[in-house]
C-alpha cells in the first residue's frame, strides 16, 4: 500500500550537485531528465562561479530511453571540456539513464588523459537521499581522482563536516573549524569553499589524519581513505557548539593529534573566559526571562539535532522534549546516535525519534505538554505549529525560509554565542 510522506526535509541522490557546487571551480554535469536541476536548484542550490541555471545536461528524452544516452553524455561531456573553464568535472546521473542501463563510468572512462580530470559518481535518486549522494561524490574524488601520496605533511589534518547547502551554516561552520584547529597548532585541510578547491583536493592523501565532525555523513568516506591511503581518522560524532561541547572536542582532537595536553588546556581557558564573560552580561535575562520555557524540542538532520540538543541542556541548562531526526539516517548508525542523546550532562537523557513524515512530527509537538511557551529548532515547516502553540520559533534547518545565511556559523565558542542571540533574539521580540 502506497504511503504518503509530508514535509521530508532530504532529496534525491542527485542533489549531490550540491556538494560539487561546493568545490571552488568544479562543475557538475549532469546525465539526467529535463528539470532536474532545476527542481533541486530551487530548493538546495545557489548560484556562485557556476550558477544551476547552467550546468550542462544532457535532457535525456523517450528517445534515449529507448536507445540509450550514452552518445548524448559523451557530446555533453566534450562540449562542456571545451566552452565551460572548470578544474574538475562531475558527471552526476540522474534515475532514467540508470534504470535503462547506460554505462556512465564507462563513457567517463574515454576522459581519462583529458587535461582537467573526469569524473562520475552514480546518484540516481532511487538510491537514496542527497545525504548519500554527497558521499557518492566524495568516494568519486577518492576512488578516481586522488593518487597514495608516500609523504606526509606534519600537522595537516583534513576537515570533514555536513553536507554543504543542505546545512545552511556549512561554510561559516567548517571556517570556524579551521580556526580551531589551528588554534592547537595543527593546519587544516578543506576542500569546500572559497578558495579551497583543487588545490585542497590534491593535499588529501598528504593528510596525517582525516577529522570527521558528523554523525554518520562521510563515515563511509574516511574507512575508504584509511584503507586505500593509510589516513586515519577521528569521527566526532557530535557538532561542537557552546563551551561544554567545544572543549571536549578539543581535547579529543588533541590526544588524537599528539598536541601536548598544557597547549590544549591554555586554549581551552582563552575561550572559555570570554564565553563565560559574555554569559555572565546576560545572565538576568536567561535566568529571569518568562517566554522561554525550560523545555523545548529539536527538528533537523543528526548532526543539527543532535548538537544543538547537547548545547541547551549542557550550557544553558534546558529540559528536552522529544527530538526529531529528520535526514532517513541508516539504521546501522541509529544506536550510536541514541547513545549519544543520553550522554548529557546532569543525568539528562533525550527522547529521540527517526522521523521523516512532517505530519507526524507536528501531531506529536502538539501532543506534548511543554508547560509553557515551547521552543522549537527546526526548518521552517515548524513554524506554523510553533505559533499554535504560541511558542518560540527559530529556521536553523532546511527548509530555510526566514533567513539568508552567507557565513553565519554555530559551531564552536563563538557559534555558541551566536545560537544564544538568535534564541532570545526570538524570545525579547515577545516584549514589543
Amino acid at each position: 500500500m502506497a504511503k504518503l510522506l509530508d514535509k521530508q526535509r532530504y532529496k534525491c541522490a542527485l542533489g549531490a550537485m550540491q556538494t560539487v557546487q561546493a568545490i571552488e571551480r568544479a562543475l557538475p554535469i549532469l546525465h539526467s531528465g529535463p528539470g532536474c536541476a532545476q527542481k533541486l536548484s530551487d530548493t538546495i542550490g545557489s548560484s556562485g562561479y557556476f550558477s544551476p541555471n547552467i550546468f550542462p545536461c544532457t535532457s535525456i528524452n523517450e528517445k534515449d530511453v529507448v536507445f540509450g544516452g550514452v552518445k548524448k553524455l559523451h557530446s555533453t561531456i566534450e562540449n562542456a571540456l571545451k566552452v565551460v573553464d572548470a578544474d574538475l568535472y562531475v558527471v552526476l546521473t540522474g534515475c532514467i539513464p540508470e534504470i535503462v542501463g547506460d554505462d556512465s563510468g564507462e563513457v567517463v572512462s574515454q576522459f581519462s588523459d583529458t587535461q582537467k580530470p573526469v569524473i562520475y559518481a552514480p546518484t540516481a535518486g532511487f538510491k537514496g537521499n542527497n545525504y548519500k549522494g554527497h558521499e557518492q561524490v566524495v568516494d568519486a574524488i577518492i576512488d578516481q581522482y586522488l593518487k597514495k601520496s608516500e609523504t606526509k605533511q606534519k600537522g595537516l589534518v583534513n576537515i570533514w563536516a555536513d553536507v554543504p547547502y543542505q546545512d545552511l551554516f556549512w561554510l561559516g561552520n567548517i571556517r570556524e573549524l579551521e580556526k580551531l584547529m589551528k588554534e592547537l597548532g595543527l593546519i587544516p585541510n578543506t576542500i569546500f569553499g572559497y578558495q579551497r578547491g583543487i588545490d585542497n583536493i590534491n593535499k588529501i592523501p598528504e593528510a596525517e589524519f582525516n577529522l570527521l565532525v558528523s554523525s554518520w555523513v562521510g563515515a563511509g568516506n574516511m574507512k575508504k581513505m584509511e584503507k586505500k591511503f593509510g589516513i586515519p581518522y577521528l569521527h566526532y560524532p557530535t557538532l561542537p557548539i557552546g563551551a561544554t561541547e567545544t572543549s571536549k572536542f578539543l581535547r579529543e582532537v588533541g590526544k588524537f593529534a599528539g598536541v601536548e595536553k598544557e597547549k590544549v588546556e591554555a586554549v581551552i581557558k582563552e575561550q572559555e573566559d570570554y564565553y563565560y564573560y559574555l554569559i555572565e552580561r546576560y545572565a538576568d535575562l536567561f535566568l529571569e526571562n518568562r517566554v522561554i520555557n525550560k523545555q523545548f524540542t529539536v527538528v533537523a538532520d543528526a548532526q543539527y539535532t543532535l548538537g544543538i540538543t547537547k548545547f541547551l541542556v549542557n550550557d544553558l541548562g534546558l529540559i528536552p522534549a522529544k527530538q526529531f531526526i529528520v535526514d532517513d539516517t541508516p539504521k546501522s548508525y541509529r544506536e550510536q546516535i541514541v547513545q549519544e542523546f543520553k550522554n548529557l550532562n546532569y543525568g539528562i537523557e533525550a527522547d529521540v525519534s527517526f522521523e521523516t513524515d512532517g505530519y507526524k512530527i507536528h501531531e506529536e509537538i502538539r501532543s506534548h505538554d511543554y508547560h509553557g511557551y515551547p521552543l522549537v529548532l527546526g526548518g521552517y515547516y515548524e513554524k506554523e505549529v510553533t505559533e499554535e502553540l504560541k511558542g518560540n520559533f527559530l529556521n536553523v534547518a532546511w527548509p530555510v525560509q526566514d533567513k539568508v545565511v552567507l557565513d553565519d556559523f554555530y559551531v564552536g565558542y563563538t557559534g555558541g554565542i551566536r545560537l544564544i542571540e538568535d534564541i532570545y533574539t526570538v524570545a525579547v521580540q515577545r516584549f514589543n
